[in-house]
């Protein structure tokens, strides 16, 4: 059952499953699934995937590719190349006993390091898109093996052009490997998020101690249910479930004074806080257990999760139709309240929001 590969334990049967433990199995198990005339599913650590209760019809890969290495590009940098299928916080964790810095604000994020170019995966000030210097891949519709640049990549938030260029989980291009050009150093890269500034007792802008700053995140992140842990049902999730929205910066008249909101490099257009927005229209922690108006919705099999609004929690046996309900009660609210339609950051595979 694909909802055992998935942090949020939702998702029926797919007709196919393999595991390719080698970037040539990947690539095997891609082409004979094409010549089969079957549909792709690809599956790194499940942690950003809510798949149908009646599964998938057609071929499951799951990457499982391992390796990790580095070298020196000069006096002050150095290349970390990782494999797809390794685990993305292994690997920071990795960077850093390596003395290197760059990766440390983006430490507990669920998932593997190939599924981290295709959302921009970012957290606390940092995206993968500031370190990451190429990825390899492999197109599949030109057949052959690429090495695409950041630039190539055309980075946005929480957007790349391997998510633009994917059709419902199967993109164009798979990830192979990833290289990110970091520093050897101990101090942390500039730390942007204000939180984490101040757990950290610097100004938003300066560098910290970068093993600290790992530390803190993780601390942060537990603190939320965004480390995954099989005992805690507030990380049965995908993390947050809904992208900040980025809305023309006029918008704001129409908020509240005190709305969160934060710049961002398109002109004239702003980021708010979905967890914000999801708070100020009456979706509290929680919402979706026994005791709250959102019960009737999944039995209190879903549910907000009780440490953080933006992540919708598998609390016993959910199933993916459970998982969507508290969504659509969340987004249509939001959107009545506000007039903003919030978008998922996870990928809905046979599902629709």
């Amino acid at each position: 059952m694909l909802k055992n590969m998935t942090t949020t334990a939702v998702g029926g049967p797919a007709t196919h499953t393999v595991t390719a433990t080698s970037e040539a199995e990947l690539i095997a198990a891609l082409i004979a699934a094409e010549q089969a005339g079957e549909k792709i599913l690809l599956v790194g650590g499940g942690s950003n995937l809510v798949i149908a209760d009646a599964g998938f019809a057609g071929t499951a890969i799951r990457i499982a590719s391992r390796g990790l290495s580095i070298a020196q590009l000069d006096d002050a940098r150095v290349l970390l190349r990782a494999a797809a299928g390794e685990n993305w916080d292994a690997t920071v964790e990795y960077s850093l006993a390596e003395g290197l810095s760059g990766l440390e604000a983006l430490s507990g994020i669920p998932g593997c390091v190939g599924a981290t170019p295709v959302q921009n995966v970012g957290a606390y000030g940092a995206d993968v898109s500031q370190s990451l210097l190429w990825a390899r891949v492999w197109d599949r519709v030109a057949g052959e093996v690429k090495q695409l640049s950041n630039q190539d990549l055309e980075f946005a938030y929480r957007d790349s052009l391997i998510k633009r260029t994917s059709d419902n989980g199967s993109p164009r291009y798979v990830v192979l490997e990833v290289a990110f050009e970091l520093a050897r150093n101990s101090e942390s890269a500039p730390i942007r998020y204000a939180e984490l500034a101040r757990r950290l007792g610097v100004e938003a802008g300066q560098a910290a101690d970068a093993a600290l700053v790992r530390q803190t995140v993780l601390d942060l992140r537990r603190s939320k249910g965004m480390v995954y842990d099989p005992r805690d049902p507030d990380s049965h999730s995908t993390g947050s479930f809904f992208t900040n929205p980025i809305v023309d910066s006029q918008l704001l008249a129409q908020l509240p004074d005190n709305a969160p909101n934060y710049p961002v490099e398109q002109d004239g257009m702003v980021k708010l806080s979905a967890a914000w927005l999801i708070d100020q229209a009456g979706f509290a922690k929680g919402y979706g257990l026994e005791g709250t108006e959102g019960f009737g919705l999944a039995g209190g099999r879903a549910a907000l999760s009780t440490k953080h609004t933006l992540a919708i929690t598998n609390r016993a046996d959910a199933t993916a139709a459970d998982i969507l309900a508290i969504a659509r009660a969340v987004r249509g609210g939001v959107e009545q309240r506000f007039g903003i339609t919030l978008e998922n950051e996870p990928l809905l595979i046979g599902l629709e929001l």
